[in-house]
């Protein structure tokens, strides 16, 4: 006997892949719940670049591709130049975005592009094994710093909403996290913000998602949720950064 499931009609009736404890699904989810909300999975586009969400498309009932590692703005921006009136996103993790593709998330902000992009960040390279992340805390251990890092030798943890938030393009930035049902609430809120900032042609929206990734972090699913709350939010506070009067 199959579990009782509910799918949202923006996700395809296929099991997942990712790890038990990873809240990967539940931002996918997310997204397809309020474009679908919107009346509008069969317009939108997504940009998945390589990571633990590479397979992304066989999960999103829309129309997706994939691109380069940490290329997904770039291949975004060529998008939405193309249909002005799509939806438009790019779904990232940490690695990916702060790391290989920070030049790109950064100029396509500063050019005020017209997508959103989704930022998930589990403070580790989660497809790849466990390396350190530009976003793994200090003293968090991973395969790359088996002691924990050390901001003497690797330097200190990136705030990307911080970041963003600075540049004049960016005009919707927001932190949130899933949780709590409750936090999971406002992280759908702060999706359907950033797609009105999109569909309004604001500016460029960012949305991150503080994440959880069990299996490289060595914990349970609820004990990394408890690791999350404790250790990540201190550092990432969950708040909205800036928000344009017209959402």
């Amino acid at each position: 006997m199959k579990p009782v499931f509910e799918y949202t009609k923006g996700m395809r009736e296929k099991e997942l892949h990712y790890c038990p404890g990873c809240t990967h699904g539940i931002a996918h989810r997310l997204i397809m719940e309020v474009l679908d909300e919107r009346g509008q999975l069969g317009d939108a586009i997504g940009v998945s670049p390589v990571g633990c969400s590479i397979v992304a498309h066989q999960y999103m009932n829309i129309d997706m591709l994939e691109s380069p590692h940490g290329r997904a703005p770039a291949v975004a921006s060529g998008i939405k130049r193309v249909h002005p009136d799509a939806p438009v996103f790019t779904y990232q993790g940490d690695g990916d975005l702060a790391s290989i593709g920070t030049a790109e998330i950064i100029h396509a902000a500063e050019r005020s592009e017209k997508f959103c992009t989704f930022f998930i960040n589990n403070a580790i390279y989660g497809m790849t094994g466990g390396q350190m992340a530009p976003t793994t805390l200090v003293g968090q251990k991973a395969t790359t710093c088996v002691d924990g890092r050390d901001p003497k030798k690797q330097g200190f943890p990136l705030r990307m909403s911080e970041i963003i938030s600075q540049i004049d393009g960016a005009v919707y930035v927001e932190r949130v996290t899933v949780t709590t049902p409750g936090d999971v609430r406002k992280a759908k809120k702060a999706i359907e913000r950033a797609f009105d900032v999109q569909e309004k042609k604001l500016g460029f929206a960012f949305v991150e998602i503080l994440s959880t990734c069990p299996t490289n972090w060595g914990l349970t699913p609820t004990d990394a949720i408890k690791w999350l709350r404790e250790n990540m939010i201190p550092y990432y506070p969950v708040k909205q950064f800036k928000c344009p009067e017209e959402v």
